[in-house]
């Protein structure tokens, strides 16, 4: 891979994992974009590429440590002293308990819709199709918010199950994790920002685990020291610069705004890859 391509997917990953717009999806778009313009084959993607979208979803988890490392330290500091004293009622603590918990549940949906998920990495016909539900749900999601009129600041354990489930469904490229989460929370009257903000938190145990796991699973070691490191770094710093950004200015946006014009996007965007792909 050209380290004019990592950068502009790191640009991508950093912008998509947040944005609720599916990054897996726009990690597809662009990989597959990229070989129809090169003359290369779209079903075919080597190890090094798999190994590049791990990478650089791994800058977007460092933003989002960076970014919430307050919140994280308070939650596993409340965690320690609930274990500690045996009660479990502090707010902190019982957020550190629905993270754990809903990272056990997005294991146990999103493990068997692996290989599904792989093989969609050739299909963007479909993964564009699949964005454009995500677009459904997100415009849907903000209806019904619209219509709540006391809308809960704080995380309850059903909504947290609810979004734990939405997160595992969300594994199939296309359907925005950031989009079904937060899109989850509407629905549960929970506000934009509260939403938004647990489901990043929410996000970091699964990132993680994928990020450590799967190149041990999937990937032969000796193959790791044939990539260009120096290119992959770059762009994973790049998704972490660009994805810690995006951060900080989607919670603003959604303090104020709501997301039905990611739902357009969806549905554009949506709409014109599977045309595109379809006639390829």
């Amino acid at each position: 891979m050209e380290l004019l391509q990592i950068i502009f997917m790191g640009i991508v990953q950093g912008l998509s994992e947040f944005l609720p717009i599916s990054s897996s999806a726009h990690l597809v778009f662009t990989s597959n974009f990229y070989k129809v313009f090169n003359n290369m084959p779209i079903h075919q993607q080597s190890n090094q590429e798999v190994f590049v979208d791990i990478m650089l979803h791994l800058g977007t988890l460092i933003a989002v440590l960076i970014f919430f490392r307050k919140e994280v330290m308070e939650i596993l500091m409340a965690l320690i002293n609930g274990i500690k004293t045996k009660n479990y009622s502090e707010h902190n603590c019982k957020l550190g308990l629905y993270i754990m918990l809903g990272t056990v549940i997005t294991v146990l949906i999103a493990y068997p819709l692996n290989e599904v998920a792989e093989k969609l990495v050739y299909s963007p016909v479909i993964v564009g199709i699949l964005l454009f539900i995500t677009g459904f749900i997100l415009y849907f999601s903000e209806k019904y918010s619209d219509k709540v009129q006391n809308k809960l600041s704080e995380m309850n354990f059903k909504t947290s199950i609810l979004m734990a489930i939405a997160q595992g469904i969300a594994a199939l490229p296309g359907f925005s994790r950031s989009g079904w989460t937060i899109a989850t929370g509407l629905f549960n009257k929970v506000d934009r920002v509260t939403a938004a903000r647990y489901s990043f938190l929410l996000s970091i145990p699964i990132i993680l685990g994928a990020s450590m796991v799967y190149p041990f699973v999937k990937i032969d070691m000796t193959e790791l020291a044939t990539y260009n490191w120096v290119d992959i770094i770059i762009g994973t710093f790049v998704s972490g610069f660009v994805g810690y950004l995006c951060i900080k200015y989607f919670l603003k946006f959604l303090a104020k705004y709501s997301l039905k014009v990611f739902a357009y996007y969806c549905f554009v965007v949506g709409i014109i890859t599977s045309i595109f792909f379809y006639a390829k």
